[in-house]
């Protein structure tokens, strides 16, 4: 069995209103996909360790185009 991301792998869908406007906010993908150019590409395994979370957590970046305001979420990884 493995830990994955939940909303990385497509499982849930993560809704999040803004908190200073109201409207929907964006996920934006894992916090370390905003690392450099290349980070996106990289192994799983090399970037779950420096994004600072515990190895059972995925940083998820929310974003607002109405307010441009940005939330990071802690999401629960699960077994399969």
């Amino acid at each position: 069995m493995e830990l994955v991301c939940p909303i990385c792998n497509g499982m849930v869908v993560y809704l999040l209103r803004c908190a200073h406007c109201g409207k929907q906010m964006e996920n934006k993908g894992t916090i370390t996909e905003f690392l450099d150019d290349y980070s996106a590409y990289l192994d799983l395994n090399i970037t779950e360790r420096v994004d600072g979370a515990a190895y059972d957590k995925c940083i998820h970046l929310f974003y607002c185009e109405n307010c441009n305001y940005d939330k990071r979420i802690s999401v629960q990884r699960v077994k399969i």
